[in-house]
């Protein structure tokens, strides 16, 4: 059974920007920095107060796309999973696999309900015979209770690694760090870098003792650095001197938005099925069975949806959520769920994500949108975009 020695509280977002309107703890580093002279205005993320930006739009953008970008992970949390029955059961749980893990690899999984409909989303990593969860803060308790619920028999224990003490961040927390650049800057700290995304590796630097995962990036390479909370201020500062710029919450959601990645509770909602969602990266059809498996199946073999999230280059004003989607004849085509505008040194440039019907995704035309008393087109996108930097 779940051992909950971390409490944390669970905020809900229901935000298309990220942001969340209730109070959440600070991370470790947003306590740093709080302490500074001038210190960032900080704001709430997934769960957890984090920075809100550190510098103008265009040089944080410019350091995801072209450089190299440190930026805030403590609103992630970890969660070791143990005994002699927990890959079987962990596979039984989620989308993806598990007991075909690579050693030191991980993969992007969500988690159903019976009826198939996406209850969260997670990261599952296997180290050695280790197997561990990343779950994002705003989500951590109700998946927690919800996986909880299905350990009956089974020699099975979650035991968190990170989460709230006190009202305070404690135990394992993280550093993003991500770009092009972002091996370079690695190796001037004597880490070593990936070669491949979804893979992991432990590394002792400076009296830490560093878990090094490569995430998944669509656009450019994506890092997460984990240590202890106390350790945070070195990390953070070792980073920067390295030659990564600090990113704060809007240049990392916006630049999420280009890369075509959906979160949960903005692009991805309760009632959506898996094959809706176009993230097959989540999917795995050969692991045997898992909860809300039978309706997948039922989906995948019907071989056709309503309706599928997309990305889309949009030109004209950005819209806000939910501003609906339009054929050139006025019929409905769809919803947009989070957009954002891109800062690039190339020019500005405008991307969202939106759940589009397949019968308007089949007549392959350019969609209308209003944002405000303004007029905007959209055109899907065949895959992320070229980010041009000239």
């Amino acid at each position: 059974m779940t051992e909950m020695v971390i409490a944390q509280t669970t905020p809900v977002n229901h935000s298309t920007d990220e942001v969340l309107s209730v109070a959440a703890p600070a991370t470790p580093l947003a306590a740093l920095l709080a302490r500074e002279a001038a210190p960032p205005e900080l704001i709430a993320y997934c769960g957890a107060m984090i920075p809100l930006k550190f510098d103008a739009p265009e040089k944080e953008i410019a350091a995801l796309a072209l450089g190299a970008a440190v930026h805030d992970l403590g609103w992630m949390r970890r969660v070791a999973v143990s005994g002699e029955d927990s890959l079987r059961w962990l596979s039984g749980m989620v989308t993806n696999t598990v007991k075909d893990l690579a050693q030191n690899a991980g993969a992007w999984n969500l988690v159903l309900n019976a009826q198939g409909r996406i209850q969260g989303d997670l990261h599952v990593w296997r180290e050695g015979n280790d197997l561990s969860l990343e779950i994002a803060a705003d989500q951590y308790e109700r998946l927690l209770t919800h996986l909880d619920r299905f350990i009956i028999m089974d020699d099975v224990e979650l035991r968190p690694t990170s989460g709230v003490v006190a009202g305070e961040l404690s135990g394992e927390t993280a550093l993003g760090l991500a770009g092009p650049l972002a091996a370079d800057v690695l190796a001037r700290l004597g880490l070593p870098a990936l070669p491949e995304q979804m893979t992991s590796a432990r590394a002792a630097w400076n009296g830490m003792e560093l878990r090094i995962l490569r995430a998944y990036g669509a656009l450019v390479p994506h890092y997460e650095l984990w240590v202890q909370a106390g350790e945070i201020p070195a990390l953070w500062r070792a980073l920067v001197d390295a030659g990564a710029v600090p990113v704060g919450a809007d240049s990392l959601a916006a630049f999420r938005i280009a890369e075509g990645i959906p979160a949960y509770g903005i692009d991805i909602a309760e009632r959506d099925l898996p094959q809706e969602t176009s993230q097959m990266r989540a999917l795995c059809f050969n692991k045997g069975c898992y909860v809300g498996q039978e309706v997948v199946e039922r989906v995948r073999s019907h071989g056709s949806f309503q309706r599928h999230l997309r990305q889309l280059e949009i030109f004209g004003p950005v819209p806000a959520a939910g501003a609906e989607l339009t054929m050139e004849d006025g019929g409905q085509a769809g919803q947009i769920t989070s957009a954002a505008e891109l800062a690039l040194p190339s020019g500005k440039r405008s991307f969202a994500l939106g759940m589009i019907r397949a019968g308007s995704e089949a007549r392959d035309q350019a969609l209308n949108y209003i944002a405000g008393t303004a007029a905007g087109r959209a055109r899907i996108l065949a895959g992320p975009p070229e980010l041009k930097t000239s």
